[in-house]
């Protein structure tokens, strides 16, 4: 399965997320410059976290015009995975590719820790290695991630089973005090209609090796790999 990388001025998760996909998943993988307009044999895209242009205006807001998204959008209307992390899930959101937009966390304070992350839905490419329920470690590191929507699309994304990760305790409780930012109805990850692209506020990347304290976010990655060899059987 090839991959492709986004990098942006002011990325600083690119390198992460490479570094798990080459050296720990063994698959191949392209960066991407954001002036880039192709992203011609990949399989897969992500748009890491960081700080693309600097946060300036909205997260993400800046980064949406880059020439590089035009692409993004194209591979995802051909089905074929796009995964945003962090500031990649604010880009999706501003983009159009993902609802709601992010904003500043209610506490007006940068998180940053490993939180519990409670798996809703494993029947997607992105949670296949996971079960329903199961509580991950996973780390955070942002100003900005209050997921907010309206009703009628909160409403939708859960009877859609669109919301993938909530934010809770160890215990797979939703409590006020395991809500790290204000996300309406704890949402920390959600995925389109056509189940193809996530944005998620967690890091998977920096939780996929033991050596770092959890490799909880390696079955995110493990099952976008088992879709891809379904789809790859199946056309066969």
């Amino acid at each position: 399965m090839r991959w492709a990388v986004i990098q942006f001025p002011g990325s600083n998760c690119d390198q992460d997320v490479y570094h798990v996909l080459k050296n720990v998943l063994a698959q191949e993988v392209d960066y991407v410059w954001h002036k880039d307009t192709s992203l011609s044999g990949a399989d897969a895209v992500v748009v890491p976290g960081g700080f693309s242009y600097g946060d300036y205006l909205r997260c993400g807001a800046i980064a949406r015009f880059s020439p590089v998204m035009s692409a993004v959008k194209e591979t995802a209307a051909q089905g074929k995975t796009v995964l945003g992390i962090c500031n990649g899930f604010q880009i999706l959101c501003e983009s159009g590719l993902l609802p709601g937009v992010l904003v500043r966390n209610t506490s007006l304070h940068f998180r940053c820790e490993t939180i519990p992350v409670r798996v809703e839905h494993p029947a997607s490419r992105f949670t296949s290695e996971y079960l329903t329920g199961q509580v991950l470690r996973l780390p955070i590191a942002h100003g900005e991630g209050h997921y907010v929507a309206d009703d009628e699309t909160l409403e939708s994304l859960f009877l859609n089973k669109q919301v993938l990760f909530t934010y809770s305790d160890f215990q797979g409780r939703t409590t006020p005090e395991s809500n790290p930012n204000g996300s309406q109805r704890h949402i920390a990850g959600i995925m389109n209609r056509a189940g193809n692209v996530l944005g998620l506020m967690p890091h998977p990347e920096r939780a996929s090796e033991k050596i770092l304290g959890s490799d909880d976010g390696l079955g995110l990655f493990a099952s976008i790999l088992a879709s891809q060899a379904q789809s790859t059987a199946k056309a066969a």
